[in-house]
């Protein structure tokens, strides 16, 4: 039956209006998830071989380990250096200073990406990896149903036809 649809030769039984429109509402709302997923994903952690290495311990549902930010590692730096300048002399204090204001922004970085990995990250994937698999699933199922009942559409006007043609040569 799917074939002969798609070579022009069978009728096809065509769906509601408004439940195309619900399809294809669906059908954008999940690429559009999927690319704002993506997207922020790269925007929370830009490095590639990093976004693999969470995916791949998620997947094998493990603790991410915590990874040092930018921040947190120039402050670090700053602070060791304020150290080694010491820390009495107008350098070193400036370091301590601008070194503790990026702790403070590193660490704030780390609470965000953290927020919005489980605010905001966790239902889109939610949505893709339960919603839409059951709306993927359903439709299948109404295709495969749909073409059922166009071949038994198709065999009724065949034996019709032929219902017909006996009781014409009679």
């Amino acid at each position: 039956q799917f074939t002969e649809e798609k070579l022009g030769q069978a009728e096809k039984t065509e769906l509601d209006a408004h439940f195309e429109n619900l399809l294809a509402r669906a059908d954008c709302t999940k690429n559009w998830t999927e690319k704002i997923l993506r997207q922020t994903e790269v925007l929370l952690q830009p490095n590639p071989s990093a976004r693999v290495e969470e995916f791949l311990y998620e997947k094998l549902d493990r603790k991410v380990p915590s990874r040092v930010t930018n921040g947190e590692l120039l402050a670090q730096y700053m602070t060791e250096a304020a150290n080694d300048f010491g820390p009495g002399t107008p350098y070193g204090k400036t370091l301590i200073k601008v070194g503790e204001t990026q702790r403070r922004l590193g660490a704030a970085e780390r609470e965000f990406i953290r927020s919005a990995s489980i605010n905001f990250l966790t239902p889109l994937r939610n949505f893709l990896e339960g919603d839409w698999r059951t709306i993927s699933k359903e439709r299948r199922i109404l295709q495969n149903r749909r073409l059922d009942l166009d071949a038994c559409k198709a065999r009724l006007k065949k034996a019709k036809a032929a219902e017909a043609k006996a009781a014409v040569t009679l």
